[in-house]
């Protein structure tokens, strides 16, 4: 009984238009909502963390430079009282 349908059903779908697109009413559904937010979450906490990456770099270094510093000023006043102190084996 198929055989007698088939080409009435082929005749049919070949003669119907295809639907108008409408571009208000197609969206990106609750999948892409998720897919955006989850892409704009990984971006929001990857920035945070190359922040503090960045901050915790310029505070080593700061901290280097001081130290280095301070080993300056102190090997320059160990320097400047040897200089002063008189030679009492001479």
């Amino acid at each position: 009984m198929s055989a007698v349908f088939a080409p009435v059903v082929g005749f049919i779908l070949s003669n119907t238009p295809p639907p108008e697109f409408n571009p208000d009413t197609v969206t990106p559904g609750p999948w892409g909502f998720f897919a955006i937010f989850f892409v704009a979450a990984v971006t929001l906490l990857l920035g945070m963390d190359l922040a503090r990456r960045i901050r915790r770099t310029n505070y080593r270094a700061e901290m280097q430079e001081r130290l280095q510093a301070e080993v300056a000023e102190r090997d320059a006043r160990a320097a400047q009282e040897d200089e002063q102190k008189p030679d009492s084996l001479s």
